[in-house]
C-alpha cells in the first residue's frame, strides 16, 4: 500500500534548515526555554508553543517591515 503521508515539517528550501534551527535556538534562549540539540520531547506544550509562536510573530513583523 502506497503511503500518502504528508510531512508538514518538511522544509521547502532544505538549505534553510540550519538557519531555522539557529533562529529557533535564539528564540528559545530569549524566552528562557532550555532547548537542546536533537530531541526535545521533554518540553511542555506551552514551552514548545511559545517558541513557535514567537518565531511566527517575528517572521510576520519582518515581512511587514519589508513591505513598507
Amino acid at each position: 500500500m502506497a503511503s500518502n503521508y504528508n510531512n508538514s515539517n518538511k522544509m521547502e528550501v532544505p538549505q534553510a534548515k540550519d538557519a531555522m534551527d539557529r533562529f529557533k535556538t535564539e528564540v528559545a534562549s530569549e524566552l528562557g526555554v532550555n532547548l537542546k540539540s536533537g530531541y526535545n520531547g521533554d518540553l511542555t506544550s506551552r514551552e514548545a508553543g511559545s517558541i513557535g509562536g514567537e518565531m511566527v510573530r517575528r517572521m510576520i513583523k519582518k515581512q511587514e517591515e519589508q513591505m513598507k
